[in-house]
C-alpha cells in the first residue's frame, strides 16, 4: 500500500465527516484487483470492532486510524518522538515537515524557525538535527523545522487529518498514555516503523516496544491483539533491559555504526519526561491543559 502526500506537504484528508474511508481509498489507489484488497485490509484497520486501543503502522495506518480515532499518538524512538520529546521538555516548539529538504527550508523561512539538518551537517548556523543532544541545547521558546522520512512525515500527515495527536517514545510513554485516556476512549498508537531503500516499510523493533510502553499504560481498556502485542513485546524488552534491547536492535547497531551510539542512551530512558508534545496549530508543544482535546 502507498498513500503518498501530495507535493507541498499536504495529507489525503480521511474524516468520516467529508470523505467516506471507501472512497478515499479508491481514489487514492484506483481500481486494480491487489489494490482493492489493499481498500478492504484499510477498512478492516480502520472499523473500531469494539476495540478503544488499536495499533497500526506508518503513514497508511495512521490515515487509516485516524477517521476513528479520538486521539492518535505517533511513535519514532530512534529519534523523531525522542527528539520532539527533548526539545519540547526545553521549552520548545518543534514543526514535523516530510523528508523534503527544499519542502523544509521553506517552512523554517516562512515561519522564522531554526531548519534541523542532517547530523553531519550540524555547525554553528545549523546546530539541530535529528540527535536528541543537538535539541537539548536549544534555548527555551526556540521554534524549530524538524524533517524525517518516518515519524515527523507520519505525524505531520495525521495532523492533516484534524485527529489530536501526540508525540510518543519511552522518555515521555506513562504521561503520554494518560494523557490519551483523558482525551478519549478511541486511541490509536501508530508505531512510525523504518525505511528500507526502495522506500517498503520496516517493521522497526523500538518502535514496537515504544508503542507497547504507551499501550500498557492504557489498561482497563480494550486492546486489539496488535495493540495487545506491543505491549507484552514492552514487557519483554524491559526485563531483558531497554539499552540492551535497542542497542542490539537493527536501527541501535545501524545508528553505532554510523557513529551516534549515544542516542540510543537517549531513546532508552523510560518514563523521564512528564512533558506531552501536543500538535497544534503546525507544531508540538507542551500540554498545558486538562481540558479536553477539543479545548485545547
Amino acid at each position: 500500500m502507498d498513500l503518498t502526500i501530495a507535493k507541498g506537504g499536504k495529507a489525503p484528508s480521511f474524516s468520516p465527516d467529508r470523505v467516506p474511508i471507501r472512497q478515499a481509498w479508491e481514489v487514492s489507489i484506483g481500481p486494480s484487483p491487489v489494490r482493492r484488497f489493499g481498500r478492504d485490509r484499510v477498512e478492516a484497520l480502520a472499523e473500531p470492532s469494539g476495540f478503544s486501543v488499536r495499533l497500526g503502522w506508518g503513514l497508511d495506518g495512521a490515515l487509516a486510524l485516524a477517521p476513528s480515532s479520538d486521539v492518535l499518538v505517533v511513535v519514532d524512538v530512534i529519534t523523531f518522538s525522542t527528539a520532539v520529546s527533548v526539545a519540547v521538555d526545553r521549552g520548545c516548539e518543534v514543526h514535523p515537515s516530510p523528508w523534503d529538504p527544499e519542502a523544509a527550508a521553506r517552512m523554517a523561512e516562512e515561519l522564522g524557525a531554526e531548519l534541523a539538518v542532517q547530523r553531519s551537517r550540524v555547525d554553528a548556523q545549523h546546530p539541530y538535527s535529528l540527535s536528541p543532544a543537538t535539541l537539548d541545547r536549544a534555548p527555551r521558546g526556540s521554534s524549530i523545522v524538524l524533517p524525517s522520512p518516518n515519524g515527523s512525515a507520519v505525524a505531520a500527515a495525521a495532523g492533516a487529518t484534524g485527529v489530536p495527536v501526540l508525540a510518543g517514545c519511552l522518555r515521555n510513554a506513562a504521561a503520554v498514555s494518560r494523557v490519551a485516556r483523558r482525551w478519549g476512549r478511541r486511541i490509536s498508537v501508530v508505531p512510525a516503523g523504518e525505511r528500507w531503500p526502495e522506500g517498503g516499510l520496516d517493521p522497526a523493533l523500538e518502535d514496537l516496544v515504544g508503542a507497547g510502553a504507551i499501550v500498557d499504560g492504557l489498561r482497563r481498556r480494550r486492546r486489539s491483539p496488535e495493540a495487545g502485542a506491543a505491549a507484552q513485546a514492552f514487557l519483554w524488552a524491559r526485563r531483558r533491559g531497554l539499552r540492551r534491547t535497542l542497542a542490539e536492535a537493527v536501527s541501535g547497531r545501524e545508528q553505532m555504526g554510523r557513529g551516534y551510539g549515544e542516542e540510543i542512551e537517549w531513546a532508552a530512558a523510560l518514563n523521564v519526561s512528564r512533558q506531552v508534545p501536543v500538535l497544534s496549530g503546525g507544531a508540538f508543544r507542551a500540554h498545558r491543559s486538562r481540558a479536553s482535546a477539543g479545548g485545547t
